[in-house]
């Protein structure tokens, strides 16, 4: 009795084993969305792998539950909607918010394949003047929102970013120019080109373009740094999802 009691227990081992391993290798074979609920509806975002220290750490975070209960604290329509400031959870409707973070910056990841179309998702952080490596927040965040641009619009933008910017407090960029990608959507869908090259974009919403564009028009109060009078609070998850999933999310399948 003692043997098969011995046996029973080491299959039970070696199968406790083989299933943990297999749902680890299914993890492997999923891709991580960021899904972002708001009172004015959902986003998915999608994250890079060429931006793996921004994309390691938001996963990091998210998971945590960093986010949850922030604020979108600075929206400017036609520009972009902010959040990621710690400070901004529970934060008294009275008070200037966006200095806050975990206590740490990420080197920058600059990559022309990640730029300010529509959606991205790039890190906030200081100005060059206080930042010359120009290294992110550890926790802010800004989601596009931008114009659509015309070829002259972006031609101009080319030589000011090669130029001296202290209005924009950026460095000088005498090698910069637009890909044909980005001229394409930029000319097309829209976004912030003059950000390209002086902000890490990490990724970008694949579903729920419209909510940066609800969330957008709220009203704000400048005095406050163009935080929403009525607070637009955010709740973060990753979701695994197989190749067959994420289709499913962008068809706009329900669930069965």
């Amino acid at each position: 009795m003692t043997f098969i009691r011995n046996v029973a227990l080491f299959c039970a081992v070696i199968t406790l084993i083989q299933c943990s391993g297999l749902r680890k290798n299914d993890k492997k074979n999923r891709e991580p969305i960021v899904k972002i609920t708001t009172s004015m509806g959902d986003m998915y975002i999608e994250l890079s792998d060429s931006a793996p220290k921004h994309k390691a750490n938001f996963i990091k975070l998210v998971k945590e539950g960093f986010y949850d209960s922030l604020l979108f604290h600075r929206v400017i329509n036609g520009f972009m909607i902010q959040g990621g400031d710690p400070d901004s959870k529970n934060a008294d409707p009275n008070k200037m918010l966006g200095n806050g973070g975990p206590g740490y910056t990420i080197p920058a990841e600059f990559n022309t394949s990640l730029f300010h179309r529509k959606g991205a998702l790039a890190a906030a952080r200081l100005g060059d003047a206080q930042n010359p490596k120009k290294a992110s927040s550890g926790s802010q965040f800004y989601l596009a929102q931008g114009k659509v641009y015309t070829v002259a619009q972006l031609k101009q933008i080319e030589r000011s970013k090669q130029s001296t910017q202290p209005g924009w407090n950026m460095d000088s960029l005498p090698g910069f120019k637009f890909t044909e990608q980005q001229i394409a959507t930029y000319t097309t869908i829209g976004g912030i080109p003059f950000l390209d090259a002086a902000y890490t974009v990490f990724g970008q919403v694949i579903k729920g373009l419209e909510v940066i564009d609800n969330i957008a028009a709220v009203k704000v109060n400048r005095a406050l740094g163009n935080r929403p009078v009525e607070d637009a609070m955010m709740e973060m998850e990753v979701l695994y999802l197989s190749v067959k999933e994420k289709e499913k999310l962008l068809s706009n399948e329900e669930e069965k």
